[in-house]
């Protein structure tokens, strides 16, 4: 009985220190800015960010990105890229960082294709994250999925008081490999045309002292 009673108060009396990372999100809604759009990938208008309304991620879905080789296919659709820079408009006393990545899309890959996808995302004027890559190999005709996890020590945060844009880099590429292009075609894509497959960004928070 003692130990129950000594394990509850220690509990009570455990305070999260400012600074350390907190999973509450800020209560007022948080907003996303696309201050700029660049790449193959995701041309003017073709890519839409919305913020959850729980405050734990934000999504990115792309209408026309689309990487392919062989019938129909030009030499420089075998790789497709996106930059976004982004504005994260953060309620004062808090700021956030990523946790964890989620990528998805749809690959069609003949056999002996392959396909990679790759990522990785930075604050402005400080150093980029390790880009991450994913392979896929044919033959496959699915959605596909790939998650980066960054190690809780591990993330990077926006400085406190400091308005720094939030970028992201994407690519994709198709490889014919030992597959026949003069009579297949083998594509991958992270768009969606009904919203149902969606990049999705979760965030870490913490409170600022």
């Amino acid at each position: 009985m003692l130990n129950a009673v000594a394990a509850a108060l220690l509990a009570s009396s455990i305070i999260i220190p400012p600074g350390a990372p907190n999973e509450t999100p800020p209560p007022d809604h948080i907003t996303i800015d696309i201050v700029t759009i660049n790449g193959s990938g995701c041309p003017a208008g073709t890519a839409a960010v919305a913020v959850s309304e729980d405050n734990k991620a934000f999504t990115v879905t792309y209408s026309d990105y689309l990487a392919q080789v062989g019938v129909g296919a030009k030499p420089t659709d075998l790789r497709k890229n996106c930059q976004l820079n982004l504005r994260v408009n953060v309620p004062q006393g808090f700021t956030y960082g990523i946790a964890q990545a989620d990528y998805r899309g749809f690959a069609h890959l003949e056999r002996g294709a392959y396909a990679i996808e790759k990522a990785n995302y930075y604050f402005q004027g400080m150093s980029q994250t390790e880009s991450l890559s994913h392979r896929y190999n044919g033959p496959v005709s699915d959605d596909w999925q790939a998650t980066d996890t960054t190690e809780v020590a591990a993330i990077v945060y926006s400085p406190c008081g400091e308005k720094r844009n939030f970028n992201i880099n994407t690519e994709l590429r198709v490889y014919a490999g030992s597959s026949n292009t003069a009579t297949t075609t083998s594509f991958m894509t992270m768009d969606s045309t009904d919203g149902n497959l969606e990049t999705t960004y979760h965030f870490a928070w913490k409170t600022c002292p």
